[in-house]
């Protein structure tokens, strides 16, 4: 099929490099533009536009695709010159209007990081560790002008354990939204309305999203150190130093919120307690939590917030 893949960040690179793999004409990939980064401040390509590169694909980043931006008659009209069986989106971060929707024969496929209705929204997969999900899932979607609205061509799960990290379940629904997108293209599913019952939303996460609330059960506090790292990350103040946490354990332990328990770094919940095994002071590199109070002594009784 002639396709247009419109995605930017890792997780839709899986599923450029499955179409081009399984032999679809790629007319033209869209990903946002590239952005100033690190300490120099040098431009840099999203994940999508260097593997399109990699590719020898050709690429577009307009800003905006929206009726009066700047340029957008002349983006619409490259769009539909493009003759284009389907578009697939991943992920792209760019409002789609409803005349781009409509311009290829059949559509665009959105691959999209649950198993709707639960989470929709900008940030699926985090919501769904944070909220205690025992399963997550792709979503193969024909699109509208909604947000994540549109209906469902094909589901797939996959488990959400108590070891389950943000980075290990994005990978594993990326391979799976890979997976799908290329069934989807080859058996035309029929679309599903989605049912409104058991819809949730997924807000875009910011830093504060990371801050760690000693008071909360252990559990919780587990599930947001898994749900956030490695962004925004999760955070809790000694002192004055905003220290990063990067991995627990829950322990069976009690005493005051917030309270260290004993000389492994565990530190006392709503409910019990949970043992700090990785961490980044200010300044510093991560390291474990032996690593760590090799270097520097965190007493019984030191209270963190």
């Amino acid at each position: 099929m002639r396709l247009a893949f419109m995605g930017s960040p890792d997780f839709a690179v899986v599923a450029l490099r499955a179409l081009v793999g399984a032999g679809h004409e790629i007319a033209c990939v869209y990903s946002q533009p590239p952005r100033p980064a690190g300490r120099g401040q040098k431009e840099k390509l999203a994940p999508v536009h260097a593997a399109a590169v990699e590719l020898g694909l050709p690429v577009r980043t307009p800003a905006k695709l929206r009726r009066g931006s700047e340029n957008w008659e002349a983006e619409w009209d490259f769009f539909r010159s493009l003759n284009l069986d389907a578009a697939v989106v991943a992920a792209y971060g760019l409002i789609l209007p409803q005349a781009i929707l409509d311009m290829p024969r059949q559509g665009c496929l959105n691959i999209h990081a649950s198993l709707l209705p639960r989470w929709r929204g900008a940030a699926p997969i985090q919501a769904a560790i944070l909220a205690g999900d025992t399963e997550s899932g792709v979503t193969i979607m024909q699109m509208d002008a909604g947000l994540d609205t549109g209906p469902m061509l094909l589901r797939g799960a996959v488990p959400i354990l108590d070891t389950t990290t943000a980075p290990s379940l994005h990978d594993a629904l990326a391979e799976l939204g890979g997976a799908l997108i290329l069934r989807a293209l080859a058996e035309a599913p029929a679309p599903m309305p989605q049912p409104e019952a058991g819809m949730t939303y997924a807000p875009k996460l910011s830093r504060e999203d990371g801050v760690l609330d000693w008071t909360q059960s252990t559990a919780a506090l587990d599930r947001r150190i898994r749900a956030l790292n490695p962004w925004p990350g999760t955070f809790t103040h000694l002192g004055s130093e905003v220290m990063k946490i990067h991995a627990g354990l829950p322990v069976d332990a009690h005493g005051t919120p917030g309270t260290v328990l004993d000389d492994h770094l565990s530190i006392a919940t709503g409910d019990g307690a949970l043992r700090i095994t990785r961490l980044q002071a200010p300044g510093r590199a991560a390291m474990s939590a032996e690593a760590f109070l090799n270097g520097r002594k965190i007493a019984p009784g030191t209270q963190f917030r």
